[in-house]
């Protein structure tokens, strides 16, 4: 029996060239040129700003924290950067498959200067927050990567997914987070300035995909900052 392709869940258009573009001259420049069309993009679909970047800050903390499991490096840093900031601009059709509201805009739209890898990994990595996992049999865009850019989307999207779980209530709850990391488990130490029992749950729920490409299970632990308990016992008083 021969065998299905991969659903069209978007219009996957041009295949992403397999040959990596050179090294810009600049990379500082060139980042800082990238990362501005991607805010530039999501103030234009009305992004919700302090959620936007409460997760973009945790999402590149995880990143930081997991390098030595990870082994990524500063490109791939610029990706979950860029696939952060944009992960949430589909709510300009509304809520209902905005992740893929969000890949079809980073795979078409003028106004980002990526090449056609660029827009294929940025664009997965935004897809990816949530619902789904990535899957090559179903999802033709995913499947258009060579193998390791897969696996890079995969790392990438574990890490936003968690970030994303992390600002559930978007109340800026997590103020500091760091990673214990071992054979076992991945234990994610949370400083929080509210309760967060709800990040936490969300938190784990998203963060099957980690450990999927971890190999290691996923725990969170949260504890309310010294100074949080100390202004709230004030306003109590």
């Amino acid at each position: 029996m021969a065998k299905s392709a991969p659903s069209p869940e978007v219009a996957v258009g041009t295949a992403p060239d397999p040959v990596a573009p050179a090294v810009p001259s600049h990379p500082e420049a060139e980042e800082a040129r990238l990362l501005s069309a991607a805010r530039q993009l999501a103030e234009s679909c009305g992004y919700e700003a302090g959620h936007t970047h409460q997760v973009t800050r945790l999402a590149l903390a995880l990143f930081d924290a997991l390098r030595p499991l990870h082994r990524l490096g500063r490109k791939e840093r610029l990706w979950l950067h860029c696939g952060a900031l944009l992960h949430d601009i589909g709510w300009i059709d509304g809520q209902q498959a905005h992740h893929k509201t969000a890949l079809r805009t980073i795979l078409k739209t003028p106004a980002l200067p990526f090449d056609s890898r660029q827009r294929f990994l940025v664009g997965a990595i935004a897809r990816y927050h949530r619902k789904a996992l990535p899957n090559a049999k179903k999802h033709a865009h995913f499947a258009a990567l060579r193998p390791a850019d897969r696996q890079c989307v995969r790392w990438l999207a574990a890490l936003l997914r968690v970030a994303d779980g992390l600002d559930r209530t978007h109340q800026d709850v997590v103020e500091e987070i760091a990673c214990e990391v071992t054979p076992q488990r991945i234990t994610l130490h949370c400083r929080v300035r509210l309760p967060a029992d709800v990040e936490r749950e969300v938190a784990l729920a998203k963060g099957k995909l980690l450990e999927q490409v971890a190999g290691r299970e996923l725990v969170v632990e949260c504890e309310r900052s010294r100074e949080s308990v100390r202004e709230e016992g004030e306003d109590a008083g």
